[in-house]
């Protein structure tokens, strides 16, 4: 915020005894407001130019003092530009503070990240957060704290240290030291960005170290399983039950598109007849703790008719026998090299297949799909809706028909009756007053122009 008015000056303050060696002084006015402080120099008043406000004279303690007063200046220019750009208000005793150094913070970033981090635990306990975020952040402060070692060899650093140069430096350590892949750094970083962002808006920073940092996330290809792979997966006879179980769990979630932690934690109360008086899965997600109605296909509800005796199921009043995430995806491996299905099958690819192959791909509308997955916005939806080459396909072939239905269309129409058609339209504007001649819209006149076109081509085909 701009001042109404604002002076920097030098001068040698007047000591009690008369001295020839004066301290240097540094005043500064905002407003008319003055404030002095000390630059802890003294010089001979015989060889000081109050007009310029620096030492006369070309000795090297006279360069040495001035550089050091006009790079105080400089400092002080800065500060006070630095705070017009983040609309903060400019007071003489905050510049001399900040001359003095006093409004420095001295706030380190590990120890910052750490306070966030508790903070985020005690709202885990109040279910604001999922406890994989707080085991996420936990992990991100680990590789700050690796990476301040590694290139600094120091156990933390002070926010103010932070710059462009410790950011590119980070997001290269995490690709090269940790082989972090592009997307997985991009998520490291964003999380210690987090903390960077929280820094400046409690004034323990003035500028961002990550505005000059770009970044690109990667585009994965993550495909869903086919109509022909969920197919061939759901009648393969296992001859270990343990994969016949995760095998009917990974297809609950295709036909319900619950995530895994969302699948772990439904129970029979959150199965409720819905507006049509069949059975629904009513909740909310985990992870957006967004709520979530989703009417139960006939094959979801036989899974879970299959193990609602089942003892796991009834020890832990769950719908499903949920193992870890971990496991589910160590016997998921082994089911994909069984149903020779190629790519990687975890629990998350159940979820992207109906939100895909089983919705999406079967005509249901995507604002319904997006309303039965719990996501905030249809973008997300769309990351889902990937285009298949059999979708492509389909899309095409439902194009041809209805090309050649048109093509068929035209040949099976009698000409004079096509001709008769025409004259009758041709009356009916010639029948029109001339003002509304004028006001005929073109189409009209294009489609006629355009039939009467394509007689004339049967006509000459007909005869020939």
């Amino acid at each position: 915020m701009l001042e109404n008015s604002f002076g920097v000056i030098f001068f040698l303050k007047t000591p009690k005894k008369n001295e020839s060696q004066r301290t240097v002084y540094l005043r500064i006015t905002v407003d008319g407001i003055p404030r002095e402080v000390s630059t802890k120099r003294k010089w001979d008043v015989a060889r000081w130019n109050q007009k310029s406000e620096r030492a006369s004279g070309s000795k090297e303690d006279a360069k040495s003092l001035n550089y050091f007063l006009d790079s105080l200046s400089n400092r002080i220019s800065n500060y006070r530009t630095d705070l017009i750009n983040n609309d903060q208000t400019i007071t003489s005793q905050k510049l001399i503070d900040f001359v003095r150094g006093k409004n420095v913070s001295k706030v380190k970033v590990l120890e910052e990240f750490q306070l966030h981090n508790d903070e985020m635990l005690a709202l885990v306990k109040k279910e604001e957060y999922a406890y994989g975020t707080y085991e996420r952040y936990t992990t991100a402060r680990s590789h700050v704290a690796e990476f301040i070692r590694y290139k600094y060899d120091r156990e933390d650093l002070e926010f103010r240290e932070l710059n462009f140069e410790f950011v590119k430096g980070y997001e290269l350590y995490l690709k090269t030291v940790r082989n972090c892949s592009n997307n997985t750094a991009l998520k490291y970083i964003a999380n210690f960005k987090t903390i960077v962002l929280r820094a400046i808006a409690k004034d323990i920073i003035l500028k961002d170290p990550f505005k000059l940092f770009k970044s690109k996330k990667t585009k994965c290809n993550k495909k869903p399983l086919s109509w022909e792979e969920l197919q061939r997966l759901e009648n393969k006879i296992f001859s270990s039950e343990r994969l016949s179980v995760i095998r009917d769990i990974f297809v609950f979630q295709c036909y319900t598109g619950l995530a895994y932690i969302d699948a772990f934690q439904l129970r029979p109360n959150d199965i409720k007849n819905g507006i049509d008086g069949g059975l629904w899965i009513m909740s909310n997600r985990q992870k957006s703790k967004s709520k979530t109605d989703i009417p139960l296909l006939p094959k979801a509800i036989e899974i879970m008719e299959r193990y609602k005796n089942d003892p796991l199921c009834l020890q832990r009043g769950a719908v499903l026998p949920v193992k870890s995430n971990q496991k589910m995806n160590e016997y998921l491996k082994e089911i994909a090299t069984v149903c020779n299905i190629s790519g990687t099958l975890n629990t998350h690819k159940a979820r992207r297949t109906f939100g895909s192959t089983v919705t999406l791909k079967n005509g249901v509308p995507i604002h319904v799909v997006k309303e039965m997955m719990g996501h905030h916005s249809v973008k997300q939806t769309e990351e889902y809706a990937i285009t298949e080459q059999e979708s492509i396909s389909l899309e095409m072939q439902q194009l041809k028909e209805r090309l050649d239905k048109t093509k068929k269309d035209a040949h099976t129409e009698d000409p004079m009756a096509l001709l008769l058609k025409l004259q009758q339209e041709i009356d009916k504007i010639s029948g029109k007053t001339v003002m509304s001649k004028r006001l005929m819209k073109g189409h009209e006149i294009d489609e006629i122009s355009s039939k009467l076109d394509y007689l004339r081509e049967l006509l000459l085909s007909n005869n020939s």
